[in-house]
């Protein structure tokens, strides 16, 4: 078997993308099936119910629960404001005076004669759901969620941070081999998605997020900038929910890898439109890539990255821990199943590595580049 099909990053102009957008409880989906909708319209809506605060008021007061009901100034179902008073008690002849106030504004949910305590309701929070992307509503899940189709350009990048977002495309005015520092950088970025470079310094995503942009997208990056940017360390397994003002994409690995002139070609088409953005990887079981999602335009030839298979001489990048990200040759695919250190029986590949480094890996976990 000189040949296996293996999945590659998506890279293409023209390809249908559904995106299921789900409501977290149940809602209103406020749009019909067959209905156009933008990235930003808000497709379904629900109410998220409040945080209950518990108040320990007899303990608080040094009385038992039982005294609890003299102590009282509200009710059940009473609204309060942060600082109301909740129940108080007045000491010989009315000279000394303890009080419980409300930690937050709410609503009295319970009172509680067996334990003296009360519990106060924040207010409920709304939640809207927008369609993330521009397209037509192909399926709607009532109270529930809807399904999105759209034509559009999609390319997925190997590994990001933050989460969903949708900004104007701008492509950077720097090669594929740059190393994107401060200089490149535009002072001001409103809304926009940078494009291009490798190798961000911390101190130009800093800039990039200070200018307003809401998405970068680079070809590779290093360890220390990647923490700057974050705040702290951060794990390949599972990510998308950092504390973070601007998105920021990979597309292809750890290091100093200059941008896929693919990316550059396919992103180029669409500079200046808005696309919608989103860091979110998984690399486990139900992995997810980053993926950037635009206006449909017709395919470059050869742009195309759907069908391909692997064969000796193509170039894969590694999407497993110990090589995760490293990119290289295929020099050999053996026909023979190999025993690798989980004890699983598998077919593997032989590839030199751009380091140098000469590697046997399953041929599960690489991808056509």
């Amino acid at each position: 078997m000189s040949k296996a099909l293996t999945p590659a990053l998506a890279v293409t102009s023209r390809t249908t993308v559904r995106r299921r957008r789900d409501l977290p409880i149940a809602g209103e989906v406020l749009v019909r099936e067959g209905d156009i909708v933008s990235g930003s319209q808000v497709v379904a809506r629900a109410q998220l119910e409040g945080e209950l605060r518990l108040v320990r008021v007899a303990e608080l007061l040094g009385i038992p629960a039982s005294d609890l009901p003299a102590a009282l100034r509200v009710a059940e179902g009473a609204v309060v404001q942060e600082g109301s008073l909740l129940a108080e008690i007045r000491g010989l002849w009315g000279l000394f005076r303890s009080t419980v106030v409300s930690p937050i504004a709410g609503t009295i949910e319970f009172v509680s004669n067996a334990t003296g305590h009360i519990g106060v309701r924040a207010p409920s929070a709304p939640l809207n759901l927008t369609a993330y992307i521009d397209g037509r509503v192909v399926g709607v899940e009532p109270n529930r969620s809807v399904i999105i189709e759209a034509e559009s350009t999609f390319v997925q990048g190997i590994f990001g941070v933050g989460g969903e977002r949708l900004g104007r495309l701008r492509m950077l005015p720097v090669s594929a081999t740059t190393r994107l520092v401060e200089e490149y950088i535009p002072d001001r970025a409103e809304g926009e998605v940078l494009v291009g470079g490798h190798s961000p310094t911390g101190a130009a995503l800093a800039k990039a997020a200070k200018a307003g942009a809401v998405g970068c997208i680079t070809g590779s990056i290093d360890d220390r900038a990647l923490r700057e940017y974050v705040g702290h360390d951060i794990g390949v397994a599972l990510t998308g929910d950092e504390n973070v003002t601007m998105t920021l994409i990979i597309t292809e690995g750890f290091g100093a890898l200059p941008i896929s002139e693919r990316v550059l070609t396919t992103l180029g088409s669409i500079n200046g439109e808005v696309v919608s953005i989103n860091g979110a990887t998984q690399v486990r079981a139900g992995a997810q890539r980053p993926e950037i999602i635009g206006p449909r335009y017709e395919a470059v030839k050869g742009q195309d990255m759907r069908e391909r298979s692997l064969s000796v001489g193509a170039r894969v990048r590694v999407i497993r821990v110990p090589y995760f990200g490293a990119v290289g040759v295929i020099e050999e695919l053996p026909h023979e199943l190999a025993r690798i250190e989980t004890g699983a029986i598998v077919r593997v590949l032989r590839a030199k590595l751009d380091d140098g480094r000469q590697v046997t890996v399953p041929r599960a976990n690489v991808e056509l580049v």
